[in-house]
């Protein structure tokens, strides 16, 4: 009785889809299609735009602070003096940027002789952060000279007395002490970088500002569209955070025109884009100043465009789904896995058109080279300039620039291949379609019992209604030959099956390209519910509503918003293994 009642909202969400697939109409003989529909109008102008702007408004709010120090000092191998007017500094306040090194501080109460006060060192885990250096006692009007060791860079030095005061101060690097009035109370992820940002929000800064970048583990082309938000909005984590999360929005009205192709009618798209508004993974990962987003909006688009070549015959669509596999390339390798993925998909069309001839086959095969082969290289080429700008500006059709490259993949290759880490929130591909074990970004515990904190993984709801919407699909694929099904199907399987033979450290969120897929595949459902069911819209409405309410639910574990820890644990922690 009492696991029952401790697990009680897991088990309820378990016997809610267990009822909504009640529902589901009989497989063997349900209508699959309905006739026309699938032009858009402006009611479904209008869906999107309204799924789009609430979305906005949530993913928006809260991001990360507009403001922060932006200019910084490169320390390497030199000093800075900074004057403290006013007695009393008890904790330095360093807001890191790039590099990794060690800086030693001094203190002088005549400006001459000075005596060794404390030390810091930056690693890579401390850049883009406000990092706090405890003093002992309270030190007297003075002098701090700060120097480092290794090629680092320092936006601003803050010192504050017991209360949290800022004592007023200025240097000899004026960028140093220009933007104290932006010194928080404390590091948290409003002012301060976490996760992986720390290698690819650094990198769309070092791509900006002609440094060579630290992590080259991944193509370019993610780093730079976030720095695209850096030069709107600058380098605060508002700026950082901003290209990802509006690539989060872009993918709300993709999403709604991709189901109204594959379905057609308004709550097949209208609910499956609610459903993906409100999955977890879709809203904190692009929410996140990392690469992931990118790679996935542009599967998204490759996919699209594959379907609609597959099913109108044009070649501009086939063009275009080309185009989103070489941007998607260049951001981040999985997209290769979707790339398979389409190949199989146009070997599938290519059998299903056989009657077209040889010639037409080997004239496509040669469109296909250019446009899924020679546009992507091209487009991946050309990602590297900015690593060329910081080796000097080398051409670009240098052998330099080419063995630049090269030794980049190679470089890449080796670290994916052979990497041996581990992680307390790693996960296994069987973990991800049930669920088990969420990736927590962040945690701070605040005072009076609260904490902020969020992690990723997938809205239960999607994730097992999803992989249970898999199991139909797959009957539906292989009992009644139905194509849609079957390019779902595909385009999951693309995105996981190359995961089980990975064996190196991975997390819950590389099944975020999976997602994409699950929202088709509730999509579909949706649609069979619709057009064989007498109450197929409200089937489908009420999953919808469902996924919202969970999204409500635990929106605290998916934005950091202050919550009660206790109360928090015991109603967000539906499994062992989910850290909330």
């Amino acid at each position: 009785m009492d696991i029952i009642v401790e697990y009680s909202l897991p088990i309820l969400a378990a016997l809610l889809l267990i009822i909504f697939y009640l529902g589901l109409p009989d497989l063997h003989s349900c209508a699959l299609d309905r006739a026309g529909g699938r032009r858009l109008d402006r009611v479904d102008a209008a869906l999107m735009a309204g799924i789009s702007l609430v979305y906005a408004c949530v993913a928006f709010w809260n991001l990360g602070d507009t403001q922060g120090p932006e200019s910084f000092v490169n320390m390497e191998q030199r000093s800075a003096t900074v004057e403290l007017e006013e007695s009393g500094a008890r904790e330095l306040m360093l807001y890191s940027g790039v590099g990794i090194g060690e800086y030693s501080i001094e203190f002088s109460a005549d400006g001459e002789n000075y005596s060794p006060l404390a030390s810091f060192s930056q690693t890579h885990g401390e850049v883009l952060k406000w990092n706090s250096v405890e003093l002992e006692g309270g030190l007297p009007a003075g002098y701090l000279r700060i120097s480092a060791t290794g090629n680092v860079w320092l936006g601003e030095l803050v010192a504050r007395d017991g209360e949290g005061n800022i004592i007023p101060a200025s240097s000899n690097e004026a960028a140093l002490t220009d933007e104290q009035e932006l010194c928080p109370g404390e590091q948290t992820f409003m002012n301060s970088s976490y996760f992986d940002e720390i290698y690819h929000a650094r990198t769309a800064w070092e791509n900006l500002n002609g440094v060579y970048p630290y992590e080259i583990t991944h193509p370019p082309l993610g780093k730079e569209i976030i720095a695209l938000g850096i030069l709107i909005f600058g380098m605060t984590p508002f700026g950082w955070r901003f290209s990802g999360t509006l690539f989060g929005v872009l993918m709300l009205p993709i999403m709604y025109v991709f189901l109204k192709k594959l379905f057609g009618g308004r709550t097949a798209p209208a609910a499956g884009t609610m459903v993906f508004a409100a999955d977890f993974m879709h809203f904190v990962q692009t929410r996140i100043a990392t690469i992931d987003t990118y790679a996935v909006f542009f599967i998204l688009l490759m996919y699209l465009f594959m379907y609609l070549f597959f099913t109108e015959n044009k070649l501009r669509y086939l063009a275009l789904s080309g185009l989103f596999f070489g941007l998607g390339a260049a951001s981040k390798w999985t997209c290769l896995y979707a790339g398979a993925g389409l190949a199989v998909i146009w070997a599938w069309y290519w059998i299903k058109n056989a009657r077209r001839g040889i010639k037409a086959f080997l004239k496509n095969c040669g469109f296909c080279l250019a446009f899924f082969v020679l546009l992507p290289c091209v487009i991946y080429y050309l990602s590297y300039i900015p690593y060329a700008q910081a080796r000097g500006g080398l051409p670009l059709l240098s052998m330099d620039y080419l063995r630049m490259v090269l030794d980049n993949q190679e470089y890449m290759f080796n670290y994916h291949s052979t990497i041996e880490a581990t992680h307390p929130y790693s996960s296994r591909w069987y973990q991800w379609i049930f669920d088990i074990r969420p990736i927590l970004y962040y945690l701070q515990y605040l005072p009076e019992g609260m904490r902020s904190s969020f992690g990723a993984f997938v809205n239960p709801a999607l994730c097992w209604g999803g992989f249970i919407g898999l199991f139909a699909l797959g009957y539906l694929a292989i009992g009644r030959r139905d194509q849609r099904a079957a390019f779902i199907l595909l385009g999951y399987l693309a995105q996981l099956l190359p995961w089980v033979f990975v064996a190196r450290l991975t997390f819950e969120y590389h099944y975020f390209p999976c997602t994409l897929f699950l929202a088709l595949t509730m999509g579909y459902v949706f649609n069979m519910m619709e057009l064989n069911c007498r109450r197929g819209k409200t089937y489908a409405w009420s999953f919808a509503l469902g996924c919202l309410a969970l999204f409500a639910l635990f929106h605290p574990a998916l934005s950091g918003a202050p919550v009660d820890n206790a109360a928090a644990t015991k109603l967000l922690g539906w499994l062992p293994s989910w850290p909330f």
